[in-house]
């Protein structure tokens, strides 16, 4: 899918046809990678964006002495996150809202952690997500992603090509291979750092990755 063709409005779209089914489809097969990317925000600490957090499936898993702010694009995902957080009384919940990952309404070091679960291979411009997260975190934190690696070469490569007319329609890209990022850490203005990978099911193809930002001296 042509950057062009992936726009915020259909991005929106396709979410708000998941809304009502994205738990029961999502949840059980990305739990592990879920809680694992929470367990790191969490040794962090601090305060918490939970960037396209969606439905809030990921919000029962943060300790009730955690302070999270989740964003997301879909008002209807967002609906299910706000019934999520009431109907469980998730009080370390400090706010949910509308919010666009490539134009972040937050100061500069505005959060010790910026986690983005299952997000990047779905914005229109990845790496200018990852540029905004790396500016609202502060010097000395850490972005924290569970996503999908996609292949550099070979017949997974040609699969994910292959495949791509159809995963668009469900809001993601296939095609998005470990050099973007490495494209990203090259150029970013922030000075961040790759701190380590570690790869989750379903079948290793995602990793929780954490990144890090240089504290200042």
């Amino acid at each position: 899918m042509a950057t062009s063709e992936w726009t915020n409005s259909s991005v929106s779209k396709t979410y708000a046809r998941w809304a009502p089914i994205y738990d029961l489809v999502f949840g059980s097969v990305f739990e592990q990678g879920r809680r694992a990317a929470v367990a790191a925000g969490e040794r962090v600490g601090g305060r918490i964006l939970e960037a396209g957090v969606g439905t809030g499936i990921s919000l029962s898993y943060y300790k009730p002495t955690s302070r999270v702010f989740g964003i997301d694009l879909s008002e209807k995902m967002l609906a299910k996150a706000r019934e999520r957080v009431r109907e469980q009384g998730l009080t370390h919940v400090e706010g949910l809202a509308v919010m666009d990952c490539e134009k972040l309404e937050f100061p500069d070091n505005s959060f010790d952690v910026v986690s983005a679960q299952l997000l990047v291979n779905t914005v229109p411009h990845p790496l200018v997500a990852l540029e905004e997260f790396a500016r609202v975190l502060k010097p000395g934190g850490e972005i924290i992603l569970l996503n999908r690696i996609g292949a550099d070469k070979g017949a997974r490569l040609a699969v994910e090509h292959m495949i791509q007319p159809v995963v668009k329609k469900l809001g993601w890209r296939s095609e998005f291979p470990w050099e973007r990022f490495e494209e990203w850490l090259n150029t970013s203005r922030y000075g961040m750092h790759l701190i380590d990978r570690l790869p989750m099911p379903p079948l290793g193809h995602f990793s929780v990755i954490r990144f890090g930002k240089h504290a200042k001296s």
